[in-house]
């Protein structure tokens, strides 16, 4: 018998050539949210955003064309430095809340991201977890590290 009780936590850390204001943009814009945040294999849908508050997004299997939404609320904001937030599923299958901590400090090649996310519902393997972040944290650094100024 499974233990649907049971929860799980990863522990990541990148460096991004870009400096903490534009990471940080990047997980608090709806925009930009939609275009990292959903793994390789996936596309996103932002239902519903509130700044400073959170927001309500699903991500939809480009295979099979089911879809899962989700709820994030923030907790905690310190512009350029730390996100906290809690997020729960709205399937009744991944129950509880699973907390977030987004930790952003300047670094010499530019951003020292670290994150933890605590919580995660026993239906969802850790490695799992691991691998959606990896994809999600590409497109993040596709996204933040290149400097394109505005048109002449």
């Amino acid at each position: 018998m499974t233990d649907t009780t049971a929860t799980g936590t990863v522990h990541l850390h990148r460096i991004l050539a870009a400096p903490p204001a534009r990471v940080f943009r990047a997980f608090t814009d709806p925009d930009a949210l939609v275009r990292w945040m959903p793994p390789y294999g996936f596309t996103a849908r932002m239902l519903e955003f509130k700044p400073g508050v959170g927001y309500r997004m699903a991500f939809t299997n480009f295979s099979t064309g089911s879809s899962e939404s989700f709820t994030v609320r923030y907790l905690e904001l310190v512009e350029d430095a730390l996100i906290r937030h809690a997020d729960t599923f709205d399937d009744p299958g991944l129950p509880g809340e699973m907390l977030v901590t987004v930790s952003l400090k300047p670094s010499i090649a530019g951003t020292e991201l670290r994150i933890v996310q605590e919580g995660i519902p026993a239906a969802i393997p850790e490695d799992m977890c691991h691998l959606g972040w990896r994809d999600s944290l590409d497109m993040l650094a596709k996204l933040v590290e290149p400097e394109i100024p505005d048109g002449a």
